[in-house]
């Protein structure tokens, strides 16, 4: 599948990891990992903390799938409000997977620090805007539930809003517990960490054509005819992943991004806050290290990639006019523009653990626009699976909650 169009930023940035090792013979190991982003290099890192010996494969160039085309925003909100969620799943469940990303932000962080590298990782406010009447009163039902639940929440009215960001909109949500990095280089990062320390083996253009249930895992054979025998596969390659699964999980969604020319810091709003709207889709934004400004949005359904692409001119130029709307006194000048393909779930959750009927498969998929968050609680819930702990987030965020088939 094309991922993503244009010219992402972070390709842009950073140099690419310059791999290029795929497997030319059979091979065997405890477990494989299908995907080299963001995903499955926290999959790996985590696996290598328990001492476990893995193999990261991918079909492409390390990290050049859906990861270099993320905004690489971490916040603990799902993009399905809290007082929706509870509608769909209950307010025990709900709560809990809010609390769950919330832990999430600070256990990436901890991650860098333990291989001491930093890919830009700051700590970061973020802004939910109310678009329109609508979402002034959503924003405060959400209130309410998020304070009710001990989740950290100030609720803004219109002229605390213009006082705080210097913006007009109907109120905010305001929490100080968000987070921004680039995910190209902080996946890049934990797999060449791991790989100098010889505690994983990575495959790069290496594509798994298919793959049989054996007796103690699985034979994973490649288009080249090289196969993988091994205890236990992950599967973190995110929209890609349908070839291993037997029924459909998510909705396939384009989106649109666009990243300015650097500016002047004197010109950035106020601590450099994450800001995204209750408007769906919803427009976002950040900033960079480099003091540019990232804007997102425009969402729509994923046709076919040539659709998307031809779309994106287009959709850059609407993104730039909003954020002016926004901030008529900022100097915005977009530098470079992208599009890429996203899923979302009905209940805005990921897909973690095994399917029935796939035992020793697990899968670490991600969904949503919540998704580093949800891969770091992908990779422990896996390493706790895969060593017999038991992990009380499997059915929350299970396959379970599917009228399944085989």
């Amino acid at each position: 599948m094309d991922l993503h169009s244009g010219m992402p930023f972070w390709m842009a940035l950073n140099p690419l990891y310059n791999y290029y090792h795929p497997l030319k013979k059979n091979i065997s190991t405890h477990t494989v990992i299908v995907g080299s982003g963001i995903t499955g290099a926290l999959v790996a890192h985590v696996l290598c903390t328990l001492g476990i010996k893995c193999i990261v494969i991918d079909k492409r160039t390390i990290g050049t799938g859906s990861t270099a085309a993320s905004t690489s925003q971490l916040q603990y909100e799902i993009d399905i409000p809290l007082v929706e969620l509870i509608r769909k799943i209950g307010e025990e469940n709900a709560v809990k997977a809010y609390k769950c990303c919330l832990q999430s932000i600070t256990d990436v962080e901890n991650v860098f620090k333990s291989i001491k590298k930093d890919p830009d990782f700051e700590s970061i406010p973020t802004y939910l805007l109310a678009s329109n009447k609508s979402g002034e009163k959503l924003l405060k039902e959400e209130f309410e539930a998020r304070k009710k639940a001990n989740l950290p929440v100030q609720y803004l009215d219109k002229d605390q809003l213009k006082e705080s960001l210097g913006i007009d909109a109907f109120s905010a949500l305001y929490n100080d517990t968000s987070a921004q990095l680039d995910c190209y280089k902080g996946a890049t990062f934990i797999l060449d960490h791991h790989l100098k320390k010889n505690e994983i083996e990575l495959y790069s253009h290496t594509l798994i054509s298919d793959y049989n249930k054996t007796k103690n895992g699985y034979e994973l054979i490649t288009e080249n005819g090289n196969k993988i025998n091994c205890e236990n596969v992950v599967i973190a390659a995110g929209y890609e992943a349908g070839e291993f699964l037997p029924q459909k999980v998510m909705d396939l969604l384009s989106t649109f991004a666009i990243v300015s020319h650097p500016v002047d810091k004197k010109y950035l709003w106020k601590n450099r806050a994450l800001i995204w709207e209750t408007q769906t889709p919803y427009l976002y934004m950040r900033t960079t290290a480099d003091n540019r400004m990232m804007v997102g949005g425009e969402d729509e359904e994923y046709n076919n990639a040539d659709r998307r692409d031809a779309a994106l001119n287009k959709k850059a130029k609407t993104l730039e006019k909003k954020f002016k709307k926004m901030f008529p006194d900022i100097p915005f000048v977009t530098d470079m523009s992208w599009a890429g393909t996203f899923s979302a779930t009905a209940d805005g959750l990921p897909f973690i653990g095994t399917y029935p009927y796939r035992p020793n498969m697990y899968f670490a998929l991600g969904y949503g626009g919540n998704g580093i968050t949800f891969s770091m609680i992908a990779a422990q819930i896996i390493g706790n699976l895969i060593t017999g702990k038991k992990d009380d987030r499997t059915d929350l965020f299970g396959f379970n909650r599917l009228k399944h088939s085989d």
